[in-house]
């Protein structure tokens, strides 16, 4: 499919379903089941990091990756600038911003610095005539190490 050949219906209900699937993905890691992030990748889909020897492929590879995350992990990405482009394998640039903590049991905390900021490099595949992430890469501009609060619940 080349992006001339979509009439502009076809070109934005794909470019919504591409969207649409880069926020259920951080929907699902913080507010949902971190596992069920692997059903949103085809089933040969890739996560990888672009620095570092991370890579995880297929989706019971991905499945183990994201469901081993701390059950006491509190996370909140933000994502920004989404910019999916239709070619014949879509691609989408999407800047992220996460805040995280470890030994969260409840409560909130006082604000922290971002633990990273950077963006998602995506390549979507439709099949079955739902849309699915075929590769995700991360780089990183900044990062740090995720703070251990110990259980320490916020009463603000």
């Amino acid at each position: 499919m080349s992006d001339a050949s979509l009439d502009p219906l076809d070109r934005l209900t794909a470019e919504r379903a591409c969207e649409r699937l880069i926020v259920e993905f951080v929907h699902e890691l913080d507010l949902g089941e971190p596992g069920r992030v692997a059903a949103l990748f085809t089933a040969d889909g890739v996560w990888e990091w672009a620095e570092g020897d991370r890579r995880i492929e297929g989706r019971d590879g991905l499945r183990a990756y994201f469901g081993a995350r701390p059950a006491d992990r509190l996370s909140r990405r933000i994502c920004t600038n989404i910019l999916v482009t239709l070619t014949s394998a879509s691609t989408a640039t999407t800047y992220f911003t996460t805040y995280r903590v470890d030994g969260h049991s409840g409560g909130m905390l006082p604000p922290r610095p971002p633990t990273q900021v950077g963006h998602y490099e995506d390549t979507f595949r439709k099949v079955d005539g739902r849309w699915l992430l075929s590769r995700r890469a991360l780089f990183l501009a900044f990062g740090g190490p995720t703070e251990n609060v110990g259980g320490a619940g916020g009463n603000l």
